[in-house]
């Protein structure tokens, strides 16, 4: 890892303010679309999914804190499975990251320019990208003051609806039990938990990270958890959206945005400083800011706003995050036992998880994925072979 010192990034993120990165990606998509289509596709049962989940989420981030801890430089699992398991491994956590979090970034953008200007929302939603991303160039810590506002806004929106009176709203269908529906509403609701990885994703900002990612983890998560079962069960009850709710679902998806271009350019960085893309993308300004990293990520970003809707992107980011957690709790089984903080049972609890939700993402979401980890092999043996 050549020229690692020149491109070390700066450490600036307390516990709150990653606390503030892992909410902000976690209050998104999921807690304002996944919850509610969970609840009309299980009934009563989606409670079960939602406490699924957050188990299993619990599980990978405690595995994913004290790989943090361990190594807290920028890339998570693609940075773990490279040191641990093999450069192949590590390289496809990184592809399969890039690829679900664009189209997750794509959509969330594509979302908001529908809100706004539905005749003109590819055009809006690029204008959004783009102004996201001058803000993340401003720096981290700036970053941080933006999030914590779209949070605060979030949150709000989230309890008015908690604490709204329910059984105005629409009669809930209850749906027969069904294993394979409240198995995959555990697969989806498992994803919109993950946003705490962007905790470690950036561990290589955060002040103290062997103290404080562990500690930000646990609480993003029992946070998050508490708000996802409040509004699951608004749902359950038939509580009419308020317009805080509405507004703040937009406001949202900013935050989701911001958190996923800082995530994505993290992992580039990482990504480039090995030499698997550009070597170019390593580099960053007088700021010690991946400014190249990230415009990279928003380019791409914005390329795939232009292609209008991903089709079964939830899925897609289901099968693709699942995989990338499997690497990653292969990857804390390898850690030595000076540098564990959790004992083994729990990697290989994680382990077993993601394998088995995984089973029950739609096959052609499985081949689409596996496509792309072969192609993705086969650019980077030939970016190696030409360097």
């Amino acid at each position: 890892m050549a020229d690692k010192t020149s491109t070390a990034l700066k450490r600036t993120a307390d516990v709150k303010g990653a606390i503030f990165l892992g909410l902000g990606s976690i209050l998104g998509t999921g807690v304002f679309v996944i919850l509610s289509m969970a609840t009309l596709q299980t009934g009563d049962w989606v409670l079960l999914a939602v406490g699924i989940g957050a188990l299993v989420a619990t599980v990978n981030g405690l595995n994913s804190a004290q790989l943090a801890a361990a190594y807290p430089v920028s890339g998570g699992a693609y940075e773990y499975g490279y040191r641990l398991l093999h450069p192949s491994a590590g390289f496809s956590a990184g592809l399969l990251f890039l690829l679900a979090k664009s189209a997750s970034a794509a959509t969330a953008a594509l979302a908001i320019g529908t809100f706004f200007r539905p005749e003109n929302r590819v055009a809006c939603a690029v204008a959004v990208v783009l102004v996201v991303t001058a803000t993340i160039i401003f720096g981290l810590r700036r970053s941080n003051q933006v999030n914590a506002a779209i949070l605060t806004i979030t949150i709000a929106g989230l309890l008015s609806l908690i604490f709204a009176p329910g059984g105005d709203g629409p009669a809930l269908t209850r749906p027969e039990f069904s294993l394979r529906n409240v198995l995959e509403a555990c697969a989806l609701v498992f994803v919109a938990y993950t946003g705490y990885g962007r905790i470690a994703t950036m561990g290589e900002e955060i002040i103290e990270p062997q103290k404080n990612i562990p500690r930000a983890m646990v609480i993003t998560l029992i946070i998050s958890a508490v708000l996802y079962v409040g509004v699951t069960l608004a749902w359950l009850r038939g509580t009419v959206p308020t317009k805080l709710f509405q507004v703040a679902g937009y406001v949202a998806l900013l935050g989701v945005l911001l958190n996923l271009i800082l995530g994505l350019s993290r992992v580039l960085l990482a990504m480039a400083r090995r030499g698997d893309v550009a070597p170019a993308l390593k580099k960053l300004d007088k700021n010690k800011e991946p400014t190249r990293a990230i415009l990279a990520m928003s380019a791409l970003i914005i390329i795939l706003c232009m292609l209008g809707d991903i089709k079964l992107a939830w899925s897609f980011s289901a099968c693709t995050v699942l995989i990338y957690y499997g690497i990653l709790n292969a990857a804390a089984l390898k850690l030595p036992a000076d540098q564990r903080l959790y004992p083994k049972w729990l990697a290989l609890l994680g382990l077993a998880a993601c394998l088995f939700l995984a089973f029950w993402v739609p096959m052609v979401v499985w081949l689409a994925t596996l496509l792309c980890i072969a192609v993705g092999l086969v650019i980077r043996w030939g970016i190696h072979k030409l360097q």
